[in-house]
């Protein structure tokens, strides 16, 4: 069985900027392969994270960013396609890529390309906005939110080179 490749898996916001994206490249390490050299796939969530680390210190929502705004994202839905394995030392890139949503929410998606440009696994996350202290979801965008979302649609972000 094939499995299809999506092209995005958030529908698109009418009028809404592209997404804002960030890349990450490196190799597959020796503890991230299972013994027949191959990634193991619960790895792939960690190459998200890399990749989502990437993206909010590139637009002003790194880790120190939500502790000082006090707020927290976490995450309510995970989900991976796996297409090609990724071998022991194989160098790939993984993207991140913000889609715009107008509610207290990050929509990002990811793909991870082998060295050849072709897709080895795609995914998604989604994450809700909440307060540190109390845990409560954030009814309304929170300040860093909106001030990325003005950079963005002010065209401060561009694609990854």
């Amino acid at each position: 069985m094939k499995l299809k490749r999506k092209k995005s898996y958030f529908d698109p916001v009418p009028g809404a900027p592209e997404p804002i994206s960030a890349e990450v490249t490196r190799r597959v390490r020796f503890n991230e392969a299972d013994p027949m050299a191959i990634m193991w796939h619960g790895r792939y969530p960690l190459l998200f994270e890399e990749a989502s680390e990437e993206l909010g210190r590139r637009c002003g929502m790194s880790y120190d960013e939500y502790l000082e705004a006090g707020l927290r994202a976490p995450i309510i839905s995970l989900h991976i396609d796996y297409f090609q394995s990724l071998f022991l030392a194989e160098e790939f890139t993984i993207r991140a890529s913000m889609v715009w949503h107008d509610g207290a929410r990050i929509n990002t998606e990811f793909h991870v390309y082998k060295q050849d440009g072709s897709l080895a696994t795609s995914g998604y996350t989604i994450q809700l906005f909440t307060d540190h202290l109390t845990g409560e979801p954030c009814m309304l965008s929170p300040e860093m939110l909106e001030r990325c979302r003005s950079r963005w649609k002010a065209g401060e972000f561009h694609c990854c080179p």
